[in-house]
């Protein structure tokens, strides 16, 4: 083994040295302390028990130590996961709040022009198409369109996700059955992104 040492090893060699020797000074053996009791006037066949709980009582606070750095440290992730996820959120809300329908018709399936009345006895289905401006690049979005007929009673829910959108304005759609049993007179869809209201129209069902 190398024992050279630098000068800077040197002097830490010196205190480590010194330090074990001042722990060694300080320590008592067995017959000392025995000594010690007997000056005390204390009975010294006590001496193993008073050792045993002594390490036992230093296990137990170690062990507590150990207790409190755990649960220190769970906490504090605990806490920096909780910062984590109201970060996202906060941020996907404000991706959510700046998005705004720029154009929305009520439509044939395989139309783009806007329609206002359907005659329930023909048309077999309505599309409402809402043209979005800022939505999330990259990224896709809960949809959900309530259909509400004649009396105000929802008889169609839609709910999806959109693909990945790509581009800005962006064009999705939801779409509702009629049937000869559909409520004539003045429907409206409402269109949410994320729970948040974005667009609605009324139309005529005869």
């Amino acid at each position: 083994m190398d024992t050279r040492l630098t000068q800077a090893q040197l002097s830490q060699v010196i205190a480590e040295i010194d330090r074990l020797s001042q722990l060694r000074d300080n320590e008592l053996d067995r017959e000392q302390v025995k000594q010690i009791l007997q000056e005390l006037n204390l009975p010294d066949d006590l001496l193993d028990d008073a050792i045993v709980q002594l390490r036992r009582r230093e296990a137990l606070a170690q062990q507590n130590q150990r207790h409190k750095i755990v649960i220190s440290t769970v906490a504090i992730m605990i806490v920096g996961l909780i910062a984590t996820v109201a970060v996202v959120q906060q941020k996907q809300h404000n991706k959510i709040a700046r998005i705004a329908a720029i154009q929305d018709i009520v439509t044939l399936k395989d139309s783009t022009n806007s329609v206002t009345q359907f005659d329930r006895t023909k048309d077999a289905q309505v599309f409402y198409r809402v043209t979005l401006k800022n939505p999330p690049i990259n990224d896709r979005l809960a949809v959900s369109c309530d259909w509400l007929d004649s009396t105000g009673e929802r008889i169609h829910q839609s709910r999806f996700q959109t693909q990945e959108i790509t581009r800005s304005p962006w064009t999705t759609f939801c779409f509702a059955p009629l049937s000869p049993q559909s409520k004539p007179g003045n429907w409206t869809v409402k269109m949410s992104i994320a729970e948040r209201p974005i667009s609605e129209e009324t139309f005529v069902v005869k």
